[in-house]
């Protein structure tokens, strides 16, 4: 499987929704869907996502006529959106960023500060404002929501994305080293992928604290998320022995251990030894 990202043609369908009502997202006076966050973060914060988007999302881009980013819920500080614009601004002609914020407050002080045109800030939540993005970056934004409303939120974001384009949705501890995110286009999920400081957990399933919403609830026995970081920590233990090589190769040793053991891993050892790894949606999906 290549780099570029050959993984978005393929398709999972969202997991079965309860049949009660969800509760439905607060809406501004702008009609922006959502809630505010506690808009904490951290320079470098996104760097490990970011990362990844460098690594297999730029053909996505590059391909588009119109590449156009949206920074969902950038929070207090514009400092991590402004890294992303520096970030994937040398690899793509033409790209466009917004950063989209629910809270007045928060646009309006970045907004006079801004750097145009590098970047536009904008009120807007998970109906991005009507824009048409290739790409959505929404970190840190649905921790704070139930299963179903966040379930309602992902299909409102992906009813948004333009032509091709794709949500990456996850969550991060405050300091960026240990994190989760899920890929997702406009038929749903595609995968999950993990990235951790490797040298700053005791176990893989470290970060299951860190799993999205969608997924968080269910690590518990029976599920498949659960036997995915099960299986991550046996082949962790397994591989103590690398550890004299240092962490980064005890982690490829172990993503290597659950690939042959017909884990549907997407990427290859290059994204392996930054401390990541990513599966197939259909693996780890809830089951009812």
């Amino acid at each position: 499987m290549s780099e570029a990202g050959s993984d978005h043609k393929q398709r999972a369908s969202l997991s079965p929704q309860p049949q009660r009502k969800a509760p439905r997202l607060a809406a501004g006076r702008a009609r922006a869907l959502g809630l505010p966050t506690r808009g904490t973060t951290n320079a470098n914060r996104l760097r490990r996502v970011d990362r990844w988007l460098l690594a297999t999302q730029i053909p996505r881009l590059r391909d588009s006529a119109r590449p156009l980013v949206v920074d969902l819920g950038y929070g207090a500080s514009a400092v991590t959106t402004l890294e992303l614009v520096e970030r994937l601004a040398p690899e793509v002609d033409g790209l466009e960023v917004v950063g989209l914020e629910i809270d007045p407050a928060r646009v309006a002080a970045v907004e006079a500060d801004r750097d145009p045109p590098r970047v536009d800030f904008r009120l807007g939540g998970f109906e991005l404002a009507g824009l048409q993005p290739v790409l959505v970056r929404a970190f840190n934004v649905l921790r704070q929501y139930d299963e179903e409303s966040a379930a309602r939120a992902w299909t409102t974001m992906c009813a948004a994305l333009g032509p091709g384009g794709l949500v990456v949705e996850g969550t991060c501890d405050e300091w960026g080293r240990r994190s989760t995110w899920v890929a997702l286009d406009a038929e749903g999920p595609l995968t999950l992928t993990l990235a951790a400081r490797v040298s700053d957990i005791a176990t893989p399933s470290d970060l299951a604290e860190r799993l999205p919403k969608a997924l968080i609830h269910h690590n518990v026995p029976g599920q498949p998320v659960h036997e995915f970081l099960r299986a991550f920590d046996v082949a962790w233990a397994s591989a103590a022995g690398m550890s004299t090589f240092g962490p980064r190769q005890r982690w490829v040793a172990a993503v290597e251990a659950l690939a042959e053991q017909g884990w549907p891993l997407v990427g290859s050892s290059r994204r392996w030894r930054h401390g990541e790894v990513t599966v197939r949606w259909s693996a780890v999906a809830p089951v009812e």
